[in-house]
């Protein structure tokens, strides 16, 4: 009994950790609506202040607390220079952009870190008076594990407090519920967002500075973080800071008892969770209909099928993508290659979100399936290339097709977190699954056919099932089927209101997108002979979401232009030293200056020739 005793208090002790920060971006998103994947940097860079100053006033009390409160009220000083200068201008944007803008945050964050603290990890002092154990039930429990179950309550008491017997507060809780109403009623909003990001980030940098005596200090902290504060979120219910608090326990304490019977399944478990209760309970265990929708999207002009001129210029461009093995090296055309998977695993998430209106975090779940669909084909049915080029999409596809079942059924942000969820358990189980998927060590040996072995023929079966995919997802637009999918996303309840079936088309559009992104990956494992558990995860979705809005969300021609120059860029990019910087840097450009992308960019240039020729 002592020993499951310790397990609950080890777990709560965990939960406390994972409220702090999860209570800070529940009160981000519920006031600004700000879909905000920098809170981990913020983590991250608490334990590091943390840690400097820790480590310079050692060996007193005050100097560890000390240095913990100033650490985080640094951090809180971060999110005030952020929140003007970047996401005030964005608070208005798609959920897409905000995320896309914020990931720009995090790789510019990990670079300046870099920079000043080094890539070693840093272990960090213990906190003075807190570090030994006392025996509870004949157990060893650390004396800063009690200290943590104490904060989390404390903190949580100090935020209720602030929120239910302060007048700030209760222009935060009133925001949360109708932010227009009380802008129509004379308050200044914008400093209340800036407030309201001032102590979520404050949290945040609260739960890495406390994180010190327990955990090195690592460049890894951020992403390792944010993605189960995003479930602890979700779960209680967006903007609800109780019920963040309930879900870190419950996850936290599950996942305490849940790795004594299965030791693998704590990389998955808080996603199974958060996809079991988002089934169940649509908004979370404290949401409210309508607490799911970020900022609202913009409205997008009529499809209109392609001018003479502008089909030119593509069939010219094609042509001379067709004859590039005449001339190109060796490394262009894998290179080349590399650019049209790219561009058909862009295409098909452009097909789900702007066509469909689908925001999706975890589209590489299907380009994954699809790769290890194919490698395991290969390696345990002994397929041909061929054969397993059929074999992966269609895997693919099932996957979309079961998960799909239950994304389409939410919107906004929960069903994006639904994906991510969907994304994360297939990627847990592919790292977990030693004997069957390779585990960490991945699948080698998926190398074309003989006849196919040389680049450049390889280079043209690639060509044509990239660009007979793009095309076909691009018929598909313009089809009815494209139309109706269009419709359901400008106005579910219209479209309901004549008789369609909104579920069934989406989760068929779901499906189309997940079986093309399938494609891309077959494509993919071919080309590098090999497939890894990362061709699933979330740094894959996001270099998705990149490449749609780098190319422009609102256009056909986004996702193409957008996965070309995301390829270039990142060949140019990796390079150099501190790459994430530029890269984030670049990132940030195209969201604040060029919102509507390169195909915006480009449609822009080409009304100012004509108006110039006229």
């Amino acid at each position: 009994m002592g020993f499951y005793f310790a397990q609950l208090l080890t777990g709560l002790a965990n939960a406390s950790s994972l409220f702090l920060i999860a209570s800070g971006l529940s009160i981000i998103f519920g006031v600004t609506r700000i879909v905000n994947f920098a809170h981990g940097s913020f983590y991250m860079v608490g334990a590091y202040l943390t840690y400097t100053l820790v480590t310079m006033w050692s060996g007193s009390v005050l100097g560890f607390w000390g240095g913990v409160i100033l650490a985080a009220a640094a951090v809180g000083l971060l999110g005030l220079v952020i929140e003007l200068t970047i996401l005030r201008r964005i608070y208005k944007a798609p959920e897409l952009f905000q995320l896309v803008a914020t990931f720009g945050v995090v790789l510019i964050v990990q670079d300046v870190t870099l920079a000043i603290w080094g890539a070693e990890d840093l272990l960090g002092p213990r906190a003075p008076g807190l570090d030994r154990a006392v025996r509870i039930m004949g157990e060893p429990i650390p004396e800063y594990d009690l200290a943590l179950i104490a904060i989390g309550p404390a903190v949580l008491l100090a935020i209720w407090l602030l929120f239910h017997r302060t007048r700030w507060g209760v222009l935060v809780r009133a925001a949360t519920q109708d932010r227009e109403m009380v802008g129509a009623l004379g308050v200044n909003q914008a400093w209340l967002f800036s407030a309201a990001f001032v102590l979520g980030a404050f949290l945040a940098g609260l739960g890495g500075a406390l994180q010190i005596p327990r955990e090195a200090v690592s460049l890894q902290m951020d992403l390792s973080i944010i993605g189960e504060a995003f479930v602890v979120v979700v779960i209680g219910g967006m903007g609800s800071v109780s019920g963040a608090f309930v879900a870190a326990v419950l996850i936290s304490v599950l996942n305490a008892f849940a790795i004594l019977v299965f030791p693998q399944i704590s990389i998955v478990l808080p996603f199974v969770v958060m996809a079991v209760v988002l089934i169940v309970r649509p908004y979370g265990l404290f949401g409210k209909p309508g607490s799911e929708h970020g900022a609202p999207e913009e409205p997008d002009q009529p499809l209109t099928l392609m001018s003479q001129r502008s089909a030119m210029v593509l069939a010219t461009a094609v042509a001379l993508l067709a004859l590039s093995p005449a001339v190109a090296a060796d490394f262009t055309m894998i290179l080349l290659v590399d650019v049209m998977v790219a561009t058909l695993f862009a295409v098909s998430l452009h097909f789900m979100m702007g066509i469909g209106g689908m925001v999706s975090f975890g589209h590489a779940a299907y380009f994954g399936v699809g790769a290890y669909g194919a490698a395991m084909a290969v390696k345990f049915f002994d397929f041909g290339m061929l054969p397993a080029m059929v074999f992966g999409p269609v895997c693919a596809a099932t996957a979309a097709i079961f998960f799909g079942w239950f994304c389409v059924r939410l919107s906004g942000v929960y069903l994006a977190m639904l994906t991510l969820a969907a994304a994360q358990i297939l990627w847990g189980v592919t790292f977990q699954w030693q004997d069957f998927t390779g585990g960490d060590d991945g699948i080698l040996g998926v190398w074309p056919a003989k006849w196919a072995s040389s680049d450049q023929v390889y280079f043209y079966v690639a060509f044509v099932l990239c660009i007979g995919g793009i095309w076909f997802l691009r018929r598909a637009a313009h089809s009815p089927f494209g139309y109706t999918l269009r419709g359901i996303r400008d106005s579910q309840t219209r479209a309901e209101a004549i008789g369609i079936n909104t579920n069934l088309h989406q989760w068929m559009g779901f499906a189309l997108a997940g079986g093309f992104a399938g494609l891309a990956g077959v494509v993919f494992a071919f080309s590098k002979g090999s497939v890894f558990p990362d061709s699933l995860g979330i740094a894959q979705s996001i270099d998705g979401l990149i490449m749609v809005l780098l190319g422009g969300i609102h256009a056909l021609a986004g996702p193409i232009f957008g996965a070309v120059a995301f390829v270039m860029i990142e060949d140019w990019v990796t390079r150099l030293d501190y790459w994430r910087f530029i890269f984030g840097a670049i990132i940030l450009i195209v969201v604040l200056l060029a919102p509507d992308g390169i195909a915006g960019g480009v449609r822009r240039l080409l009304r100012a020739v004509k108006g110039g020729a006229a």
